[in-house]
């Protein structure tokens, strides 16, 4: 017999139950289209979560100013830390590996008004370069200059959330006069609409002036606690030891001591995130593939009780000439075959899960091929394994005995 008859068999024996068989192939629907649904929500919110943090910056580093933590005598000049003119230092000590630098403020929401209207963003100061750091654009106006960043200058580019709170669609808010902490700013620009950050933030909430102007009049210090660097493609790794060995020589800081600063790579962040994304992933699929085990159970249950069924079949066919080997593939291909269309309806359940929650935008679910494979392998071993104890039992009966069973 080839391989096309034991399936016409397989089909048969099964259509002689249907609701059994429905009720067996259950359990591995459900395993099946479980692990690929939890497997494209994990994947889907990983890709997500990556975007996120790449529309952020790319090639992004951030300079962080810390204090010393070296044992022994500090080097000389080591309490010195971040300067502003780090950043035009850095772009041509490190022209190889960066491409700009900015000093960067982040301040505290603070009240912003503008006629009766009012509003709490997020105030960033920087230069010249922020656009093309954090790859955010203009959609209309301008952005503030050198000449600007020198005369601390009292200008700002809002972000869109900013924009609709305060002028709700009214106004064209370019040239209009703003007040942030009491402090009148005009309005030069508005940034195009960037979305949710990382960690679901606003990133349209905000507003955007010369560092200068943030650092000294909405401050209140001279302080530079922050700098931001955008590296070529591909060079961030290079681009953070170049920076570390100038600051460190510009600091004077002495090899056994630490850096009185820290670097962080926006392909850290994404590395960290992928690692805990993958490992929730894992857990998900794990916990799904339990109703696999539970199927395969069940698919063994039920094919012991058709071996026990079917006792006088089983020597009738032994009579007439059939070999162990042929009821043992025969029983077998009886478990795959239960067991891998089960597996191909719950891969159709999961597409259309995964689709349904997608166009919901519950999560931002993603059909992974390779997990649908997955599904399909599992199933097929699970068919196999499940199918082995009752295909040798059928094939190690008596013939003698099987042909008396009643």
């Amino acid at each position: 017999m080839n391989l096309l008859e034991f399936i016409k068999l397989a089909f048969f024996a099964i259509t002689r139950h249907k609701t059994r068989a429905f009720l067996t192939m259950l359990g591995i629907t459900i395993g099946v289209g479980s692990v690929i649904a939890m497997i494209g929500v994990g994947e889907g919110s990983k890709k997500a979560s990556i975007e996120l943090i790449q529309n952020m910056g790319s090639n992004m580093l951030t300079i962080f100013t810390q204090g010393m933590r070296g044992q022994g005598p500090q080097a000389v000049g080591s309490a010195e830390t971040l300067r502003e003119q780090d950043a035009a230092m850095i772009v041509t000590e490190c022209s190889s590996t960066v491409i700009a630098a900015s000093p960067y403020i982040q301040a505290r929401r603070s009240p912003v008004v503008w006629q009766n209207n009012n509003t709490m963003p997020t105030i960033f100061g920087s230069n010249e370069d922020f656009e093309q750091i954090r790859g955010w654009r203009l959609e209309d106006g301008r952005f503030f200059n050198e000449g600007e960043i020198r005369a601390q200058a009292k200008v700002c580019i809002l972000g869109k959330t900013v924009v609709e709170n305060l002028f709700l669609g009214d106004e064209d808010p370019i040239g209009q006069i703003i007040r942030i902490n009491k402090l009148p700013f005009e309005v030069i620009g508005v940034m195009e609409r960037k979305g949710a950050g990382f960690g679901g933030q606003d990133q349209d909430d905000a507003i955007i002036a010369p560092y200068t102007t943030v650092m000294r009049k909405i401050q209140g210090n001279t302080r530079l606690s922050m700098i931001v660097v955008s590296a070529k493609e591909g060079k961030a790794d290079l681009a953070e030891a170049e920076i570390t060995a100038f600051l460190r020589q510009r600091m004077n800081v002495l090899p056994r001591d630490e850096n009185p600063f820290s670097i962080r790579k926006q392909d850290d962040i994404v590395k960290m995130q992928e690692d805990t994304a993958g490992v929730i992933t894992l857990f998900l699929a794990l916990a799904a593939s339990i109703s696999l085990i539970v199927g395969g159970i069940g698919i063994s249950n039920i094919m012991l009780v058709s071996v026990t069924e079917r006792t006088r079949e089983i020597g009738i066919r032994r009579a007439l000439g059939a070999t162990q080997k042929i009821i043992m593939a025969q029983f077998l291909t009886e478990a795959v075959v239960i067991s891998c269309f089960g597996g191909l309806v719950g891969v159709i359940m999961a597409l259309a899960t995964v689709t349904i929650i997608r166009k919901l935008g519950v999560v931002p679910a993603t059909a992974e091929s390779w997990a649908v494979l997955l599904g399909l392998c599992f199933s097929l071993v699970v068919g196999v394994v499940a199918g082995f104890l009752p295909a040798v039992k059928a094939a190690r009966l008596d013939v003698i005995d099987a042909l008396r069973y009643e």
